[in-house]
């Protein structure tokens, strides 16, 4: 295929899925490599930002989707008929916090570290989109083990979990001559960082 011939078909396969679709899946349809549609997504990208599209492509760990620009998001609304979602609490907040940074884990797991069952707030997060099921842990009960999605991605507007910023506890790690001391204690310290 042409390169002009590539980025036209990237772009049908991203506006016609409307879901994020993988880096691997569009390589091959088109028989190419997944460096080759990297390079095209990173172009069609640039191409929208610098032509001031009201479209824009996200990357999501290893996929892309197609959507339209988040400044448009309140003309958007009043044209579908959307009401504004209402904002996430901040007990939400803490067990997203808990599950990105940890993930995957166990109800059990976010409980002990708010001290608070948090039952109401998984359940209304994956009802959300926020938070799937990842599994279950090899243990007796075998309780199900919680991640987050491609929506949370792009809920907070970053590309993998990688673009999370470090914990407090990372940064002072890093300044300490001692690190074993700190392995040990990391995980004591990430539990405090969310009781309240």
């Amino acid at each position: 295929m042409e390169e002009i011939n590539i980025s036209s078909a990237v772009e049908a396969i991203l506006f016609s899925n409307g879901d994020s679709v993988e880096k691997s899946r569009i390589a091959q349809a088109l028989e190419i490599s997944e460096e080759l549609v990297e390079e095209t997504v990173n172009k069609l990208i640039d191409d929208y930002n610098s032509a001031d599209r009201g479209i824009t492509i996200l990357k999501l760990d290893d996929s892309y989707q197609m959507t339209a620009r988040k400044e448009y998001a309140p003309q958007i609304r009043t044209v579908m008929d959307l009401r504004r979602n209402a904002p996430l609490s901040q007990a939400a907040l803490e067990v997203l916090a808990v599950v990105a940074y940890n993930q995957p884990v166990t109800k059990a797991f976010v409980e002990q570290v708010r001290g608070v069952d948090c039952s109401g707030v998984i359940g209304s997060l994956t009802t959300k989109g926020l938070l799937e099921e990842k599994g279950r842990l090899e243990l007796p009960g075998r309780p199900l083990l919680y991640g987050t999605t491609e929506h949370f991605l792009r809920c907070f507007n970053i590309s993998s979990l990688d673009e999370l910023p470090p914990l407090p506890e990372d940064e002072e790690k890093d300044d300490s001559e001692d690190g074993s001391a700190e392995n040990e204690s990391e995980k004591d310290a990430q539990i405090s960082v969310f009781d309240d």
